[in-house]
């Protein structure tokens, strides 16, 4: 005989075995973390500045160094506990990005160089870099139609 539950019934059940969220300690840990990122970001900016560079060097050296740490710390294993305590304040800065193409290269390194690296460095990063493409181009070509 099938034991057939309650729309009420299931959700209970759903309710009691599901952990309990913690929303708020997450938001916070998210905010602080990615904070003290883009605080990371702005000190390399303030020190390019202060050494006299231009604003299109500033921003491309910043860059630079924050993909180098973010790349760094994923190779030292570090940014992946980062990630744990922090979940998505580790993953919007540009930090986040290194990480998910580091990552990957680390993880299938022993498969080689062409198919272990190569073929699974984007696996993560590429869907958003296929996306976010394409919606620029559309963008682009939306603004320019629209704009007559």
């Amino acid at each position: 005989m099938q034991n057939i539950m309650t729309k009420k019934e299931y959700q209970e059940y759903v309710n009691k075995i599901s952990p309990n969220s913690k929303i708020l300690r997450n938001t916070v840990r998210a905010f602080v973390v990615g904070g003290l990122i883009c605080v990371v970001g702005q000190f390399f900016t303030n020190a390019f500045k202060a050494r006299g560079l231009d604003e299109t060097s500033v921003a491309g050296l910043t860059a630079m160094v924050m993909i180098f740490l973010g790349a760094l710390l994923t190779g030292l294993n570090i940014y992946d506990e980062i990630g744990r305590f922090a979940g998505a304040g580790s993953i919007i800065p540009i930090t986040g990005f290194a990480n998910s193409i580091v990552a990957p290269a680390m993880e299938f390194k022993s498969e080689g160089y062409v198919t272990g690296v190569g073929a699974k460095m984007f696996v993560i990063s590429g869907p958003v870099l296929v996306y976010g493409i394409t919606v620029s181009v559309i963008a682009g070509i939306l603004h320019y139609l629209l704009r007559f």
